[in-house]
């Protein structure tokens, strides 16, 4: 082993994985999903209370669009938490950092469940859920990178997309968790939900962590990692070997997150404002969630032998035509054409988020993989999951509910992600090596490291 040289738990092609899927699962897919219970119950929250307890006004929609604002400062801090978590997970191991990322995730979903209201608290109140917001961002930019890379790394040949894609099912259960509880506590809890029920599913989250945390404590302690310091910081080493890489990735991930967060975040709340009440609207974020959970890793697999690129094009394609034929849908008023909308919206969604966790790992070799994944992602989700749902909402203020434009904005979002990818290199068929030293794909030279 050279000082450059870092240890990773990947098995080689052909060999027995190291892990089982159901412990890998239980690692990357319900830690996530337990983190991603807390990133989805606040945005939840945000379009059906925290327009009235933090944001209070004369106009509801437009306490909606500052409840949006609010969700996307916790986006604001997701780079940063990438890059500092993802340095540290390439230097001192994927174990330390998954833990640390959930650990603080649970504690500040527990204290936004404390925090007492502007009629309490005045301008204090609000700022305090945008601290805590951005404590909870941080956290999770370094969470979706390490989780996927447990899986894409433990993976047996020929299935790095649907092991990849324990995280993605992660993202979809605990979105599904989150509108679960959601729907359960506004149902019985209907007079209250705005008082103090709201708080319910917040506290429930701090407590869920404890689960996520015996999964990964329970994790294989890694060897020990040495690090040529001469080498220089990954984050520099990324951008310095992999700029196209990491610009395409970005792009990538702008596109998902985009879509990702209109087809939950402000779907929620157009719905509300239609007509069908918050219970019925959470049902459908249940629905949403649980086709996702499905869909993703059926995709994820069908990458693994079609190949990542034409899976995600494809679901670029699918969901933009999807998108203009949500609206009128919700907009006939039948809960039965409701159901069928979202039932699709997972459908299509998932073809883009199945395969996504395998595509951008696989585009950065082992030694600086976690500071790249984590990086592209985070950043793309900062530009487009942050701005998402506010920008939606604006776009519907600003046109007077015409919602085609709603369309026309992720139609766009889908077109870069469909270019980024196409730009990116083709790496389902590659082995476990050509991948880990960066030489996998149509360019040998893009984040390039020589084997040991």
């Amino acid at each position: 082993m050279t000082t450059d040289d870092v240890t990773r738990p990947e098995a080689p092609d052909g060999a027995a994985p190291r892990q089982s899927p159901i412990r890998t699962f239980l690692v990357s897919g319900v830690g996530t999903a337990l983190e991603y219970y807390d990133f989805a119950i606040y945005g939840l929250a945000a379009a059906v209370v925290f327009n009235t307890q933090f944001f209070p006004g004369d106009d509801p929609l437009l306490g909606t669009l500052y409840a949006f604002a609010a969700f996307g400062t916790g986006f604001v801090a997701r780079p940063i938490g990438g890059m500092v978590i993802g340095h540290f997970g390439d230097r001192v191991g994927r174990r330390k950092m998954l833990i640390l990322t959930l650990t603080v995730m649970g504690l500040t979903t527990f204290l936004i469940g404390c925090l007492p209201g502007y009629a309490t608290l005045g301008w204090l109140a609000p700022a305090l859920l945008v601290l805590l917001r951005l404590v909870q961002g941080f956290a999770a930019g370094g969470e979706w990178g390490g989780a996927a890379l447990f899986g894409i790394e433990a993976a047996p040949r020929g299935k790095r997309g649907l092991w990849g894609s324990f995280t993605s099912m992660g993202v979809g259960l605990g979105g599904m968790l989150g509108a679960a509880v959601f729907a359960i506590v506004s149902a019985v809890f209907a007079d209250s939900l705005t008082d103090w029920a709201w708080r319910l599913p917040f506290w429930i989250g701090g407590v869920l962590v404890l689960a996520g945390l015996m999964a990964r404590l329970a994790m294989p302690q890694e060897e020990a990692i040495e690090v040529d310091k001469e080498a220089g910081l990954p984050i520099v080493r990324a951008f310095k070997h992999a700029p196209k890489t990491i610009l395409l990735g970005i792009g990538v991930a702008y596109g998902y997150n985009t879509i990702a967060y209109v087809g939950s975040t402000f779907f929620l709340s157009y719905l509300t404002q239609h007509g069908y009440g918050s219970t019925f609207s959470l049902i459908m974020q249940l629905v949403h969630n649980g086709v996702l959970m499905t869909a993703a890793p059926f995709w994820a697999m069908l990458s693994d032998r079609a190949g990542r690129k034409k899976v995600m094009v494809a679901g670029a394609i699918a969901y933009t035509v999807f998108l203009f034929v949500f609206f009128p849908v919700i907009g006939l008023g039948s809960a039965v054409f409701a159901v069928f909308a979202f039932v699709f919206n997972g459908i299509t969604m998932g073809l883009t988020q199945g395969p996504l966790p395998a595509f951008l790992g696989e585009q950065f070799p082992a030694k600086i993989r976690y500071t790249g994944i984590s990086t592209v992602y985070q950043i793309g989700a900062a530009l487009g999951g942050g701005t998402g749902a506010f920008v939606a909402a604006a776009l519907l203020l600003a046109s007077g509910g015409n919602a085609v434009v709603v369309s026309l904005y992720g139609g766009f979002a889908m077109l870069i992600l469909a270019l980024c990818v196409l730009g990116l290199r083709e790496t389902a068929k590659a082995t476990t090596e050509q991948v880990n030293e960066g030489v996998a794909g149509r360019s040998a030279t893009v984040g390039h490291a020589q084997p040991a």
